[in-house]
């Protein structure tokens, strides 16, 4: 089994969990509009629902940087209802779901968003998950590519 992700953002914490249960939970900054859903480009929501970790970056300007797969498949189709995006690019972003890949980062529901560092004292990324730079060192040890991410409310 591999190690998941749980997030609660109201509690502002990360839980980190291995198969024998929760290894380690941290605090978190979000986006610097914390309440609600992420559903679009600029809205400084931090998503909600199941995800997985889709890329890593180690030369990230926020210290390291692992990408998570927003938007997934239900973020997709509440775009596509809502007008935001094609069904082409809604399409995409299914199938990329599918096989485990990154989504399109560049439609109208945003992208490039992920759990990284610089800091987790207040709420101020455009939607990603903000940790101490000493805590995304220590997750970054225990995550890879395709491992769960849960994000609730």
């Amino acid at each position: 089994m591999s190690n998941r992700i749980i997030v609660y953002k109201e509690k502002r914490r990360l839980e980190l969990w291995g198969e024998n249960g929760m290894i380690k939970s941290y605090k978190v900054g979000l986006g610097f509009t914390p309440k609600g859903a992420k559903s679009r480009e600029g809205d400084g929501r931090v998503p909600e629902g199941d995800y997985y970790i889709c890329t890593k970056n180690e030369k990230s300007k926020f210290t390291l940087f692992m990408g998570l797969s927003y938007p997934n498949a239900d973020d997709a189709a509440k775009g596509f209802e809502a007008g935001l995006i094609s069904e082409s690019e809604k399409n995409s972003i299914i199938e990329s779901n599918r096989k485990r890949k990154r989504p399109d980062w560049e439609t109208n529901l945003g992208g490039k968003i992920g759990i990284h560092g610089k800091g987790s004292s207040f709420d101020w990324t455009a939607g990603c998950i903000a940790l101490e730079d000493e805590d995304i060192c220590e997750l970054w040890e225990y995550m890879e590519k395709g491992d769960e991410v849960i994000i609730n409310p």
